[in-house]
Formats: structure tokens, C-alpha cells, sequence
């Protein structure tokens, strides 16, 4: 089945009329574009669950803190569309910003969605989750899928998207996809291509330090302390750390020794690249 692209939701909202008319489950995967590997394992677990697949590529201007970040974000809609049709996907929605915005952006209506939004990347980069979770309530409206499918290695997005679904009762089931790897390590995301080659070569240091602190917790070591010793580490291999943070997986709030189920989550600056990563874990206690 070849991939059909439409920019209108008109035209969107008659392909998804159409297919539940048939009875047809549906299943989305939205991006920004510049789609990798990772992006097709998101394609392929929708693929798996749902009946017929659509896309869409956005590059949401609402998210972006630097207009030179948004401006510079690199944009391969060819080489999408190629990708996109090879891994199965029905229908690419690749809308223009008048076509999501069309009373302007300043006037646009905001989703914000507490707690889970704040710190982490939420404190790096302000009004960020603000412009993701506006953008994702108006796709998700225009979809009306039965299932969103997300990556695990944007964790707190991930966190943002299922409060939200939850607290505004939108009837989609947001799946998270786990995180796609090179053989290095490194989590794939569109932001490599911005490392240089000795840059990429040292980047998998980040998901081994994660799994560092893993072990270390596990092992019955301070939170505290061992954040510090593993921040300063990455610092000292050319990483400019911008968080490092111990989390409870559920909610995203500060870890506690009471807690079961951790994340670790890390951002960092390698170059002009800003990478972020994490690695969900049970805090296993020994029992006497």
C-alpha cells in the first residue's frame, strides 16, 4: 500500500471517517520529522496493535524556546515519506502552522498539564511541555485514534501526554514504545546529527553512566551522593550536564528509599547538542 500524504484536516479527518467506517482500528504516531529508526519502531509497534497507521510531521512551533532551535531543526520530508511508506504507514498528515494555527499563535488556546511538567526539561526549557501538550490534545483531536504510540526515551513527555489523556478524558490509549539504541548504547534521536564524529564516539558515555547509577543504587548506595560523583564524571569527559535526576517512575517526583519503581533521567549538552536519556529500574531490596 503506498503512503498517502495529506496537509488539511479536512482531508485527515475523511481517510480516518473511511476506515472505522470499515471497522478499522486506527493507530498514530506523531513526530517533527527528520525520522530514524527509532521513529519506525514506533511505525512498527503500531503496526503491530492497529489496523491501518497515520503519521504526522509537525514542527510545533509553540515547543521550541529558540527561534534559532526551531529554525535550524532539520527538515527531510522526502526522505520521511520514503521511510514512512517502507515501514507501512497508511497516511502522512504533514499540516503547514497555518493549518494548525489558524487564528495565529498568540491567540491560541494552551493545554497545560502540572506537576509532571515541571523541572527536568520542563525547567530547562519554560513553556516547552505547555507547547507539546497543545499540540498533541489538537492532533489527537484531529485523529481520533485508537492508540498513540510514544517513546520511552522522551520520558517526561511521555509522563505529560498520559496526565493529560487521563485528566481530559481524551479516548485514545497512549502506548509507550521502549527506547531504540545504536550497538554503542546511545539512544537514536533526530539531535545526533548534530555531533560531530568524536563527539558521537563519546556520546554512548551518557546511557553508561545511567547504568552506572543503576548499580550503584541497587547496591544499596546514597542517592545523593552518587548523582554527584556520576554528574561529575560526565562533566569531566566533555559533557555539560544540565540535570541528573533521580525520579519516582509514576509521577516524576524526587525518589525516596520508600519508593519501588525509579527512573533515572539525564539531559546534557555534548557540544551543541543537547541529549537527553533515562533508564527506568526497580530499587531491589535486600531482606534479611
Amino acid at each position: 500500500m503506498s503512503l498517502l500524504t495529506v496537509s488539511s484536516v479536512a482531508e485527515l479527518r475523511e481517510f480516518v471517517h473511511q476506515a472505522k467506517f470499515k471497522g478499522l482500528s486506527v493507530g498514530f504516531v506523531p513526530t517533527m520529522g527528520n525520522l530514524h529508526a527509532g521513529h519506525m519502531s514506533l511505525v512498527k509497534h503500531a503496526n503491530k496493535q492497529c489496523d491501518v497507521v497515520i503519521a504526522s510531521i509537525f514542527v510545533n512551533p509553540l515547543q521550541f524556546n529558540d527561534l534559532s532551535d526551531l529554525t535550524n531543526y532539520p527538515r527531510t520530508l522526502e526522505q520521511d515519506q520514503a521511510l514512512l511508506e517502507e515501514n507501512g504507514c497508511s497516511l502522512l498528515f504533514a499540516p503547514t502552522v497555518d493549518e494548525m494555527y489558524p487564528n495565529g499563535q498568540g491567540s491560541q488556546s494552551i493545554v497545560s498539564v502540572p506537576d509532571v511538567s515541571m523541572g527536568l526539561c520542563g525547567g530547562a526549557r519554560p513553556g516547552h511541555f505547555d507547547g507539546v501538550a497543545t499540540v498533541v490534545t489538537k492532533l489527537f483531536n484531529m485523529v481520533q485514534a485508537d492508540k498513540a504510540f510514544f517513546g520511552e526515551k522522551d520520558f517526561q513527555q511521555l509522563a505529560v501526554i498520559r496526565k493529560m489523556v487521563a485528566d481530559l478524558c481524551i479516548p485514545v490509549d497512549v502506548v509507550g514504545v521502549p527506547t531504540e539504541r545504536n550497538n554503542e548504547g546511545l539512544a537514536l534521536s533526530s539531535r545526533n546529527g548534530y555531533l560531530s564524529a568524536n563527539e558521537l564516539a563519546l556520546a554512548p558515555a551518557i546511557f553508561k553512566a545511567l547504568q552506572d547509577v543503576v548499580n550503584a543504587i541497587q547496591q544499596g548506595n546514597d542517592f545523593d551522593s552518587t548523582l554527584e560523583q556520576t554528574q561529575q564524571r560526565l562533566n569531566q569527559q566533555g559533557f555539560k550536564v544540565d540535570y541528573l535526576a533521580l525520579c519516582r517512575e509514576s509521577d516524576l517526583k524526587p525518589a525516596t528509599a520508600e519508593d519501588d519503581q525509579l527512573v533515572v533521567l539525564v539531559a546534557a549538552f555534548l557540544g551543541s547538542a543537547r541529549l537527553i536519556d533515562n533508564l527506568p529500574f526497580p530499587l531491589n531490596r535486600t531482606t534479611d
